[in-house]
């Protein structure tokens, strides 16, 4: 097969980027042609190690400009570079002429069904719906900002409907898209699966992600004094970078946690300190997928998550490889830290499933469906 994917650029280390580069990568090696086109970035390499085979184009249209400049130029600019991506866009596939074109739901969705090469358009979307397509507008009249939110929503359906299939993430994502018919679930692969893992006897907790508030450290933290109360002796390390992190440290201070709570910087190898602990928890707020929980999954922890939108509820067995904490609930995330860190052998036992839960999300695992669905999509000719 050959195969061509839209994004915007990769030279930024975002999850997106990330899992793009993984697909390509096992498609690659499995004997199939792989083109990325790009739009942004102009000669930077890309972040994540791509196969040789793979061949990246760049169409230099440059999306960031506009925004250096004030609204209305920025407006005409924005629409005058989606005219040029749409004409860059219909040549470079007419010269590729690959069998399947797709695009991860960036600028290039609202032009993608109207490229002429004749290839079947998939696309697949790396957030959830609840949290696509927002935007800030705080200046705006409510009722102007209601209306363009409806119509940018509605005209996103729209392109999507015309799409061979439109893949999410999450099962529980999946029942968000009422309007379409071609919705199917493929999960990311996880990024890594190392060979040892956690025996959970460490005295430590784990989190990870930006600090800003998506995340929810500030209601883990609310819930880590609770369960400091009960063990002193345990510590809690949130490994990540952002704006909220004088914010956080102040309400570690207030609550008297500096010697129990510890945000520390972003790490290279995140398994590496996944291994040193015992539980992960997920805090955050709503995710696209969650994808920190199936890594940390991989190193044999048991997992304490809120039910947030979207990823916990298809990646966690509820009493098996973790706990499923109600949304927001801060005292009952306390009290399933507390269970895990009192029984031993029940935190261990969580830990040896959810690294076997993990295995299903291994590239190899995940590469399969992709190929699965681009071949049935094949045979089938769907347009």
């Amino acid at each position: 097969m050959k195969i061509v994917y839209c994004i915007p650029a990769l030279y930024y280390p975002s999850g997106m980027e990330r899992v793009l580069t993984m697909k390509a990568n096992y498609l690659a090696l499995h004997g199939h042609e792989v083109h990325i086109v790009i739009t942004d970035g102009g000669n930077k390499p890309p972040y994540f190690p791509l196969e040789k085979s793979i061949q990246v184009h760049q169409l230099d249209i440059d999306f960031e400009e506009p925004y250096r400049h004030f609204f209305l130029y920025r407006v005409w600019l924005y629409r005058t570079k989606m005219r040029t991506l749409r004409k860059k866009m219909d040549v470079y596939l007419h010269e590729v002429k690959p069998d399947i074109t797709v695009s991860l739901l960036r600028r290039d969705i609202n032009i993608i069904n109207k490229m002429t090469d004749g290839s079947l358009k998939v696309g697949e979307i790396h957030f959830d719906r609840l949290h696509y397509r927002q935007f800030t507008a705080s200046w705006m009249p409510l009722f102007i900002y209601s209306y363009i939110q409806k119509w940018w929503m509605n005209s996103l359906i729209h392109e999507l409907k015309k799409l061979s299939r439109f893949v999410v993430l999450t099962h529980e994502d999946a029942a968000f898209w009422p309007e379409l018919n071609n919705v199917i679930v493929i999960p990311n692969p996880t990024s890594f699966f190392p060979d040892v893992m956690s025996d959970c006897s460490t005295k430590q907790v784990v989190a990870a992600g930006r600090y800003v508030a998506q995340k929810g450290f500030d209601r883990l933290i609310l819930a880590w004094q609770k369960v400091v109360n009960r063990h002193p002796d345990w510590v809690l390390k949130i490994y990540g970078d952002g704006g909220l992190r004088e914010q956080l440290q102040q309400q570690i201070t207030e609550l008297k946690l500096n010697d129990n709570c510890f945000l520390e910087h972003s790490v290279s190898d995140i398994a590496e300190k996944f291994q040193e602990s015992s539980i992960f928890v997920l805090s955050s707020r709503y995710e696209g997928f969650g994808l920190v929980i199936v890594e940390a999954m991989s190193c044999g922890l048991p997992i304490v998550a809120f039910t947030c939108h979207c990823g916990p509820r298809d990646i966690i067995t509820e009493g098996a490889d973790g706990f499923l904490v109600s949304e927001g609930d801060i005292d009952e995330l306390a009290e399933k830290i507390n269970l895990l860190i009192e029984k031993d052998d029940v935190r261990k036992k969580m830990g040896n499933m959810a690294r076997l839960k993990a295995e299903s999300y291994k590239i190899e695992n995940v590469g399969v469906q992709w190929i699965s669905l681009f071949e049935s999509l094949l045979k089938s000719g769907r347009k």
